[in-house]
């Protein structure tokens, strides 16, 4: 793959299917199923019961619907795949990620290092994965998981994303510009953003930028999802105790401390591109206590696991009872029938856990075989060594005259983002967001089993001190506060620096579409009579599957 418009996207597709037959399709054209279970599968057509039985006609039903799940996949139509053309514009990797090759002193990648990059995403070959080079000891993450097939829900290559803004264009100014405030506002509480000086500066500078135009201090910072911005900036869901069968888990943790911002300097941010070691690490607080800011929100999503915030949802919601059960849910007016494998905890908790690894494959795909989007870390490093005359680069005007750059540089004597982690940037490229895929889709999946309109019962705030959770007095709903989930979890890593908020906004877009193609999955799977999910997007429209 080269870059540019469509450039070489459907390559690496044609060479993961190519591949794929090569190991499977003699064993398919003998009948033989290639797994420790070879010989069961060979001798049970002698075992097979008369044409008539009930056990025949099972085994065909299980086909059909199998059959009918690939149908209906392959019938989808073709995505288009266009990037923003960057990679193209700019050969010598300007705006390409490259984190972990190795770099020069202008940070600038090795040539002959991001052609091996580029050679081996278009084979798709371990061996060429080995053959690149690196500039330190961080590894790159996952790639040839871009290349992985689902056998349930759309295939990774089969979800289309919008094209991310361009290197030079104003849309990048702008989220840059909110970065460069992300990182000003870190230890604001969310419950001081309508009275702080910093916040009040964040949003008159921010609404220059059309994207922001309507911005004010009391909702910055926020998602564009329905009810994200109804009640506190922290969904219930981060702050409910979770009902963790017999241990019930209270969300307080130890956060970093105040102030300490990492990667500040070129030449810290130049050491962490090329891949090495951080020379510094988190201190966290003594005292746990809940979330309360952008430097603790940022910290959950460092440390939590892939699904954890919509199992953590799930459990609360599950603990509601039948009440906060979806409309559609078939056994609500069962006299006879109550819920559990389907429609109920094991349904549930299950749908959560299994959206993971589809979200993440569809998310991998865009990331390394289609977009490789630059980082914010080596965007703002182009700004800093572009303001002060090192180097030139096509950067936006209205990226380089703000309040925020100049209280930047005065904080820090450098124009590099500050970080809230050590390490930076993971070492994928940055569109869309793994996590905000995730939160989309897991979001989606706990609308799709949960009643959007009921509200929360004793809804609640953090302290002043944080150590406590105290009444809120308004009402909260499970759509709202669900959406305000999947918004905080994509946000939070804007917030700590490692991603472009279209990172997040997008990739909850697509873990929407990747949950709607499961659960479409699923449907063909269920004995209750016309089930039904239906929901609200995260565009406001009804989605029924």
């Amino acid at each position: 793959m080269g870059g540019g418009e469509n450039a070489g996207a459907s390559t690496p597709d044609r060479m993961s299917r190519r591949r794929f037959l090569a190991r499977t399709g003699t064993a398919a054209a003998a009948g033989l199923v290639m797994s420790p279970t070879a010989t069961l599968v060979q001798s049970a057509p002698a075992l097979a019961a008369p044409a008539n039985s009930p056990g025949t006609a099972r085994r065909e039903a299980a086909y059909q619907v199998r059959v009918t799940a690939a149908a209906n996949q392959r019938k989808l139509p073709l995505p288009k795949l266009k990037t923003n053309g960057d990679e193209a514009r700019y050969p010598d990797g300007t705006a390409s990620f490259s984190k972990s090759l190795p770099h020069d002193d202008a940070g600038m990648v090795d040539p002959a290092a991001y052609g091996a990059l580029l050679a081996a995403l278009a084979s798709g070959k371990s061996a060429d994965f080995e053959a690149i080079p690196l500039g330190g000891t961080a590894k790159l993450a996952n790639p040839l998981a871009a290349y992985a097939f689902t056998l349930e829900g759309a295939d990774s290559h089969h979800l289309d994303l919008a094209a991310p803004p361009a290197f030079a264009s104003r849309l990048i100014a702008g989220e840059l510009t909110e970065l460069y405030w992300h990182a000003l506002a870190r230890d604001v509480a969310f419950a001081d953003y309508g009275s702080s000086e910093v916040t009040d500066a964040a949003a008159q500078e921010l609404r220059r930028f059309p994207y922001f135009s309507g911005v004010t201090a009391s909702t910055l910072f926020r998602g564009e999802t329905p009810g994200d911005l109804v009640g506190p900036y922290v969904s219930q869901f981060l702050y409910k105790q979770v009902p963790y069968g017999p241990t019930p888990i209270d969300q307080k943790s130890r956060w970093p401390v105040a102030g300490v911002d990492f990667m500040t300097t070129m030449e810290d941010c130049l050491a962490i591109q090329r891949g090495q070691e951080p020379t510094a690490g988190l201190t966290l607080e003594a005292t746990p206590r809940y979330i309360q800011n952008a430097r603790d929100l940022g910290e959950w999503v460092h440390r939590d696991y892939p699904y954890q915030g919509g199992l953590n949802a799930g459990l609360i919601l599950l603990g509601f009872g039948r009440a906060a059960l979806s409309p559609t849910n078939p056994y609500l007016p069962s006299a006879t029938m109550g819920n559990f494998v389907s429609f109920g905890a094991a349904h549930i908790t299950d749908a959560v856990a299994r959206i993971t690894t589809l979200g993440l494959k569809a998310a991998w795909f865009h990331k390394w075989l289609v977009h490789r989007r630059l980082r914010p870390e080596m965007f703002a490093a182009r700004l800093h060594q572009h303001v002060l005359g090192a180097r030139s680069f096509p950067i936006h005007p209205t990226a380089l005259n703000s309040t925020a750059l100049a209280r930047i540089y005065s904080a820090h004597g450098s124009y590099v983002l500050p970080m809230a982690y050590p390490e930076g940037c993971p070492t994928h490229p940055a569109y869309p967001a793994g996590h905000a895929v995730l939160a989309g889709a897991f979001a989606t999946v706990l609308k799709a089993f949960f009643n959007e309109a009921f509200e929360i019962p004793n809804p609640v705030v953090p302290s002043a001190d944080g150590l406590s959770l105290v009444p809120y007095d308004g009402a909260l709903t499970v759509g709202g506060e669900l959406n305000k989930l999947a918004a905080n979890v994509a946000i939070g890593r804007d917030l700590a620096g490692v991603h472009w908020r279209s990172d997040g906004i997008e990739g909850l877009r697509l873990g929407e579409a990747v949950a709607v193609s499961l659960l479409r999955d699923l449907k063909l799977t269920l004995s209750e009579t016309s089930p039904v999910f239906q929901f609200t997007g995260f565009s406001g429209a009804t989605i029924t599957v």
